[in-house]
């Protein structure tokens, strides 16, 4: 990104810096044979891993196979096509499952289409708003809560197909009503069922340690699949619950819409938005991590927005940036977008070649598919040392988790959010520190004194009548009552008064009122007031409040200060 230096500042990006997809830079750079062999292979391998996990995906969030893999073959195109991110690849997450599922059941698959349409025209907001930046502010024992949550929900939700039971009645969505009904159940469980879900997790997890490059999902799919057809295992497949999968995509459509359905839907679109613009951005700061390039936030939000929209039209659901397809795909040795469209190009192709193999795939390998998925998701270590590092992260964590598996995942979010923001607020005020004691000439010392920071008496000084202080750290509304009773003081035998601001790298409006108030109470006591090191920012905002001459004078430094203070006792009166 090409941008002037103006001082210190830089220049604001334009609209093109910022909305330009990541496609048309990485042309713009030179894009030959060799570059498209390595996003061939890259796109290759994150098809193979991307086609059971689509139709998994799908299926628990209760509707058809098919529309994973169009939620991947349309939405995924588009995300590499416009995205802000060179590797991210867009497609249905785990994440969506729980809130798909409770949109299909409450308004409908028409009902989950509209509201993956508005999701999409609310990315398509935030990104042009340019708040992109904005939402990578979730705080990280949020996501790591949040993420834990939505892995224990989507391990409880296969617990019907892993075992193969058999339900009286609909399943129920909540967890706890969910664990009932299938203890209840615990009679009627399928062996062969969860037989075929052992085997998909051992051959998952033994070829990801034995021969990490074999795609072990697919290899588990298919071995599941040739053995129910083999032995004519009495398990469902995609087959007896589905059909199977169309071998075509089909013509893009709008859903049936009016004002009252866009209002029973609001708050899913709203949730689905939330979720899209977190787990995206978030996988494109993964794969900036692993590949030490940076992505442009806005960017990727309004392709996400996009992709939305088009994923609907063709009756596919949420799109978002998977962290693990994204990862898959920088270890594979992607070089830019390509991977991505080539990635879903491949899906087109399975589909339209190999559909009719799908209805032999049984629902208990997909399981097993999104059993090792939801064990992956949780990060253990992060929890662990989350749970070290301090018990306000500790707490920002467990109760993100408890309400996302118990409550709502929206909830779950703004309240960690909340939560997380109040204890930083704690710490940051209680970081800030006022120091009364510093000399403005230091004292003379032996080289062998042992006391390195002597403490200074004020009526020691070089004169009696000045006092500093000196505010070291952020200066805010959060710290702005514990200062202002410091500042109380100004006027105590004193006649000149020096506030030091060296240290101050920040200082919001409330803090400016405060040192307004002292200014005027200082004045009114006869008390000269000198602010001293105030960066530009700090001074701009001090004057903007009236904290500005004859009120107080600024002066560089203490010394200048010093200087200035001693001049004037010694002219002539």
């Amino acid at each position: 990104m090409n941008m002037h230096r103006t001082g210190l500042q830089e220049a604001k990006p334009t609209f093109a810096q910022l909305f330009t997809p990541k496609l048309v830079t990485v042309l713009r750079e030179g894009y030959g044979l060799d570059l498209l062999r390595r996003d061939l292979v890259a796109g290759l391998t994150v098809a193979i891993v991307a086609l059971p996990l689509s139709m998994a995906i799908a299926i628990a969030s209760g509707v058809s196979p098919d529309r994973g893999l169009y939620t991947a073959i349309i939405g995924g195109f588009l995300v590499s096509a416009l995205g802000g991110s060179r590797f991210q690849i867009g497609g249905p997450a785990g994440a969506f499952i729980v809130l798909v599922a409770a949109t299909v059941d409450r308004h409908g698959v028409d009902g989950l289409l509209l509201a993956t349409m508005m999701a999409g025209v609310f990315l398509m907001a935030i990104g042009f708003l340019r708040l992109g930046t904005y939402i990578k502010f979730i705080p990280y024992p949020v996501t790591v809560g949040f993420t834990a949550g939505i892995a224990v929900i989507i391990f409880a939700s296969q617990l019907h197909d892993l075992l193969g039971l058999t339900l009286p009645g609909k399943e129920p969505g909540e967890l706890l009503p969910k664990l009932v009904a299938l203890g209840q159940a615990a009679g009627t469980v399928n062996v062969a069922a969860a037989g075929i879900a052992l085997l998909s997790v051992v051959t998952i997890v033994g070829l990801r340690m034995w021969r990490p490059g074999w795609p072990g999902m697919l290899v588990a799919v298919a071995l599941a699949a040739i053995l129910t057809a083999l032995f004519q295992l009495p398990v469902e497949t995609i087959g007896t619950r589905f059909g199977g999968i169309p071998s075509a995509l089909p013509s893009p459509a709008l859903p049936a819409f009016g004002i009252a359905e866009m209002q029973a839907v609001l708050p899913d679109a709203i949730a689905f938005a939330l979720l899209g613009a977190i787990e995206s951005l978030l996988s494109a700061v993964v794969a900036d991590g692993m590949t030490g390039r940076r992505h442009r936030s806005n960017c990727e939000l309004v392709a996400q927005g996009v992709a939305n929209i088009g994923s609907a039209a063709f009756g596919g659901i949420c799109v978002t940036g998977t962290i693990a397809r994204t990862a898959t795909n920088v270890r594979a040795g992607a070089h830019g977008p390509v991977s991505g469209m080539l990635h879903s190009a491949f899906l087109l192709g399975f589909m339209l070649l190999a559909a009719p193999l799908a209805a032999y795939i049984p629902l208990a390998a997909l399981a097993g598919v999104l059993a090792v998925v939801a064990w992956n998701m949780v990060e253990k270590s992060a929890i662990a040392a989350l749970v070290r590092s301090s018990r306000g992260d500790a707490l920002v964590l467990g109760v993100t988790f408890l309400l996302v598996v118990f409550r709502d995942l929206t909830e779950g979010i703004v309240v960690g959010f909340l939560l997380g923001s109040v204890l930083f607020i704690d710490r940051m005020a209680k970081s800030i520190a006022v120091e009364m004691e510093t000399p403005i000439v230091e004292r003379d010392r032996a080289d062998t004194d042992p006391d390195v920071h002597p403490r200074y008496q004020p009526l020691d000084g070089a004169d009696p009548d000045t006092v500093v202080y000196r505010i070291r750290g952020a200066f805010f509304f959060g710290a702005a009552s514990a200062v202002g009773t410091v500042l109380d003081r100004i006027g105590d035998q004193r006649r000149n008064f020096i506030l030091d601001c060296t240290a101050v790298p920040f200082l919001d409006s409330t803090a400016a009122n405060v040192i307004e108030i002292a200014a005027h109470k200082a004045r009114r006591a006869g008390v000269r007031m000198f602010i001293t090191g105030a960066s530009p920012q700090v001074r701009r905002m001090l004057m903007t409040h009236g904290v500005r001459p004859p009120l107080v004078r600024y002066k560089a430094t203490i010394a200048n200060a010093q200087q200035q203070i001693a001049a004037e006792a010694a002219a002539p009166r």
